[in-house]
This record gives C-alpha cells, sequence and structure tokens, in this order.
C-alpha cells in the first residue's frame, strides 16, 4: 500500500507481512485504561510504539467503547491535533485519525495523519467520503451495528454475521469510490465487538477469509476486548495473551492490519505467524 500526502510517502508492505497499528488513546475514558493527557505523554508512548514495532500510530480522542457518550468536534481536534503535528514532526511513520467526524479528521489530515479510520464506515458524516477522496489518503472502513453508545444493548441478533458486515462494507465501499477514493486506498475493518456477542466475534476471527475474499486488505482489531474477558473471567489490562491468541488466529485466516495496545508483543507473534505462513 503506497500513498502520498503533505509531501511525505509512505509505503506499507501489506500481503507481504503482518502490519501492525499501535493504538494511542488521547481520551481519558479509555476502556482498555491507557489513555494519556498531555502531548509530552503522547509523544513518549508514540515513541514507545515505534520502538516495539508499529508501523502506523493510530490516535484518537473519543472512547467508542459500549455505551461512551460522543466528545465535541472541539474537544477532539485540542486532544488529537498538537499530538499528531508533533508525531509527524519528530518521526517517519504513518499516523491514522480514529474518528467519524469529518472536521476532526480534516485538522488531522492537515497536521499530517495520511489515514482515516473511520468506524462507521462512511455512515455516520456524509462529508467524511468526499474529504478523503479530496485528500487523496487512505481510509479505514469499519462495520458497526448502532452507535458506541447502544451498539451493545439490547438483543443483538444476526442471520449470519459475516454475510451482514460483507454488505454494509460493501455499501461502504460503494460510497467510498463514488467520491473518488481508490481502491488501492481502502482497508476494511469487520468491527470486532461494535454491535456483537462474543460468539459473533469468535465467528469473524473464524471465518475472516470470507472478507478476505472481498479483495481488500483487511485490519483486525481484537486488543483487549469484552470477548476476551468473558472467556478468560479477566478485565483488559489482563488480556493479553487473549488478545495475542485472536491476532494469532486472525493472521493464519487473512489479516492483514492488527490494531493492538501491546505492540512489542503483538509484533512477535506476528513475526513467528508470518514465518509459517510464508516458508
Amino acid at each position: 500500500m503506497k500513498w502520498k500526502h503533505k509531501n511525505r510517502e509512505y509505503l506499507l508492505p501489506v500481503g507481504k507481512r503482518t502490519i501492525i497499528m499501535g493504538i494511542l488513546n488521547t481520551s481519558p475514558d479509555s476502556f482498555s485504561g491507557d489513555g494519556v493527557k498531555t502531548v509530552p505523554e503522547a509523544l513518549k508512548r508514540a515513541e514507545k510504539l515505534i520502538e516495539d514495532g508499529a508501523d502506523i500510530i493510530d490516535v484518537g480522542g473519543q472512547s467508542t467503547r459500549p455505551g461512551s457518550l460522543p466528545v465535541s468536534v472541539d474537544e477532539q481536534i485540542k486532544r488529537t491535533a498538537p499530538v499528531i503535528q508533533e508525531i509527524v514532526k519528530k518521526f517517519d511513520v504513518p499516523v491514522s485519525i480514529d474518528t467519524y467526524q469529518s472536521e476532526v479528521a480534516r485538522v488531522a489530515l492537515n497536521e499530517g495523519a495520511c489515514i482515516v479510520n473511520d468506524i462507521s464506515g462512511l455512515r455516520f458524516d456524509k462529508k467524511m467520503a468526499q474529504l478523503i477522496g479530496e485528500c487523496g489518503v487512505a481510509v479505514v472502513l469499519m462495520h458497526i451495528k448502532g452507535t458506541p453508545y447502544d451498539m451493545q444493548k439490547g438483543e443483538i441478533f444476526y442471520e449470519d454475521v459475516i454475510e451482514e458486515i460483507k454488505k454494509y462494507l460493501s455499501e461502504s465501499i460503494e460510497i467510498a469510490k463514488k467520491h473518488g477514493i481508490k481502491d488501492e486506498h481502502i482497508i476494511v475493518d469487520p468491527g470486532i465487538g461494535f454491535g456483537k456477542k462474543v460468539e459473533h466475534n469468535l465467528q469473524i476471527i473464524k471465518r475472516l477469509r470470507e472478507i478476505k475474499e472481498m479483495g481488500y486488505p483487511v485490519l483486525l482489531g481484537p486488543s483487549r476486548k469484552s470477548f476476551i474477558g468473558a472467556i478468560l473471567e479477566l478485565p483488559p489490562a489482563q488480556r493479553v495473551e487473549g488478545t495475542l491468541g485472536a491476532c494469532a488466529i486472525g493472521i493464519y485466516n487473512g489479516a492483514d492490519i492488527l490494531r493492538v495496545h501491546d505492540v512489542k508483543e503483538a509484533k512477535r507473534v506476528a513475526k513467528i505467524v508470518d514465518a509459517i505462513l510464508r516458508s
């Protein structure tokens, strides 16, 4: 995957090895408890992620944990823009902005971010697709059922979870293409934990090849998620091994990019699985 933005050219060897996206939360209410509050703290976190092997830094200013309420655009920009500016200035690594709001994305892209990670798959903000198309950057299109506030409330039902995800993502891809987003700039994400029960998340990882058959790089984000906690009966900080197990099976079944908190550990697992698969 190759693209240019802000006079920088990025080349990620998608398909040749597993790409690691390191999570950098600037929201104080992150479910994983790893949110940073200041720019120096964020830079220190980014440096550690890169040292541990992150290929991409994903910066978010709003928690999308189940039950979370929206944060204002101004507050998200206040949290993320200075961090992105400094990361781009100090490190030669692609930065992703984790947002579904076009105004947050616009400022982030102006500061040097080159990927938009949109949990809504371009659905929540009708201006997002046009912005990404005009800027010529990459986009992660994720599946979600509901909104972060209500996605895990009430009965969660799918006739066939994979088929419904594929239909949703196909529609998001069409939206992207209509607004000039190139095929080579599209990444798909089945949305582990976003409007899914434990059995749905397990099915996604087990049947990930069906998502891979859509013909786009697949991002998988199982990191410290509640389905791991439900199986292991452990809080987020103690779900590293469970995350790594999900990551290993995910790579085996076609994941190209892993979005994780624990970069060093995920990188090591990815190297082993890649070596076995590509030997």
